[in-house]
């Protein structure tokens, strides 16, 4: 694990049309333009986008995505992708329909709530000319399935070829890390490990080994699973039992982990009464909804769940219903602010583990620094899929970390990149760039200068994300 020096290259600047300046559209936006990419905003709602011009370093035209004259404004017709991202999926497919038909442009990629569309794989098809189709709610139940799989301790980013993952530890004031330096954490905490990025008053940090530790911050952590667990049950946070879990929330995210925590609600009476003998331990599941009808609906979909119609904010809601017993709280309602609570008010009462749903990218590690155990940023959870697309090939796999600040980046040393055959060390990689695992031939290596980059190898690299293409440039050309 390395850090490199500093280089410039002249890359050809990549231009994107986004239509929609809302939550997904806007943070998109400005983590694109972060990352010196030519951004065009189409927006409808005048004040929105005289709002949106004010903050972002944009071209933003005024109009409606499926003009065709306010499409020719924004130079669609120059553009390498074509984002879609209203709160309307009709409006994002028949725009895209309409760039299909109308310009040369290298991808179409559209928002898609509606589950009904979603699951007619209208990617798959290329349905209206639309190469990518995304859904906000089915990304951030993919997160809260992936962190409630790994345990519920941490925020969990994973890693398509690494065996490495990368974690958050909130140093507690006061508490055993707090003060000490990472060069003494290496004594402190067991396994093999590396701090690669801290996060200390909503400011991020690549640290050195002198760097101190104090009450608060973020630690971003790479190690393997088994060294995690080893860490983490050093810290009083290791694996429990989430056999009892219960979910608040039951909209669409909800109903897709509820889904997930019951298993396949079409599986047949046999393969549940097998199930059943051979022992397979099955999670008991609460479900919280305030919605009478939709209570409805949940108890007809998941039979095997106990469906309680109920305001989770109301006095006594916890005792009554007896939910002290249980493992894991989920919070997954559309306020994130009743979500925090929730969660906090359920761990009071002896609730082993958390994990919560949150709209603002930056609640999430205020969430962390509550005792939250794993706050899910939706925008996140899309932006970050969007972007793995965007950047498809070598790349495997994209992390956001510290608002989309810095990417631990996964990709595949191409066959005839600059990289291949230099050792770590001479790499003109920018500064602060942290190459963090080396995977070669299904063994990982620990990356020091000395290592010789290979055709093939599987790297994962911190970098910030104003770099993030000059670091895939070089292991990808």
């Amino acid at each position: 694990m390395t850090e490199v020096g500093a280089t410039c290259y002249n890359l050809v600047i990549m231009k994107v049309v986004i239509v929609g300046a809302g939550a997904v559209g806007y943070q998109l936006a400005k983590q694109l333009i972060s990352e010196n990419k030519d951004v065009v905003l189409i927006e409808k709602n005048p004040d929105t986008a005289r709002k949106v011009q004010e903050f972002l370093d944009c071209m933003v035209v005024t109009g409606e995505g499926t003009n065709h004259e306010v499409l020719r404004q924004a130079g669609t017709g120059t553009a390498d992708y074509f984002v879609a991202a209203t709160d309307s999926d009709e409006v994002n497919m028949i725009a895209c329909g309409i760039v299909s038909s109308e310009f040369q442009v290298r991808a179409k990629i559209a928002r898609v709530r509606n589950f009904d569309y979603h699951s007619s794989r209208l990617s798959e098809k290329r349905f209206l000319g639309i190469d990518f189709v995304v859904n906000p709610e089915i990304e951030a139940a993919r997160a809260i399935m992936r962190a409630v799989d790994f345990g519920a301790v941490s925020d969990i980013m994973v890693f398509e070829q690494s065996q490495v993952q990368i974690r958050t530890i909130v140093v507690e004031r006061d508490g055993p890390l707090s003060g000490h330096s990472l060069q003494e954490l290496s004594h402190i905490l067991p396994g093999t490990f590396l701090v690669a990025v801290v996060i200390r008053d909503n400011h991020y940090m690549i640290p050195s080994g002198e760097t101190r530790l104090q009450g608060g911050d973020i630690l971003y952590i790479v190690a393997n699973a088994d060294d995690f667990d080893r860490i983490f049950a050093h810290i009083g946070k290791g694996r429990h039992s989430l056999k009892r879990v219960i979910l608040v929330g039951g909209g669409r995210i909800g109903q897709q982990v509820a889904s997930h925590i019951l298993g396949d609600e079409r599986q047949t009476l046999f393969q549940r009464v097998t199930q059943r003998i051979t022992g397979h331990e099955k999670r008991m599941l609460k479900i919280v909804d305030r919605d009478y009808q939709r209570c409805k609906t949940l108890i007809d979909r998941f039979p095997d769940a106990l469906v309680i119609n109920a305001d989770i904010s109301d006095d006594g809601a916890f005792e009554e219903q007896h939910f002290t017993n249980s493992d894991l709280v989920i919070a997954a309602t559309e306020n994130q602010e009743l979500n925090i609570v929730t969660a906090l008010y359920a761990k009071s009462l002896g609730v082993k583990r958390s994990v919560v749903l949150v709209n603002r990218a930056g609640y999430a590690p205020i969430a962390a620094q509550l005792g939250i155990d794993v706050p899910v940023s939706q925008k996140n959870a899309i932006v970050t899929t969007i972007l793995r697309f965007i950047r498809s090939g070598a790349v495997r796999s994209i992390h956001t970390i510290s608002d989309g600040r810095i990417e631990a980046i996964e990709l595949t040393v191409a066959t005839d990149s600059r990289a291949s055959g230099r050792a770590i060390q001479d790499l003109p990689l920018p500064k602060d760039s942290l190459i963090v695992a080396l995977e070669r031939d299904g063994e990982s290596l620990v990356p020091g200068g000395s290592n010789v980059i290979r055709s093939n190898d599987h790297l994962v690299v911190v970098v910030k994300k104003e770099h993030a293409d000059k670091v895939q440039e070089i292991f990808t050309r």
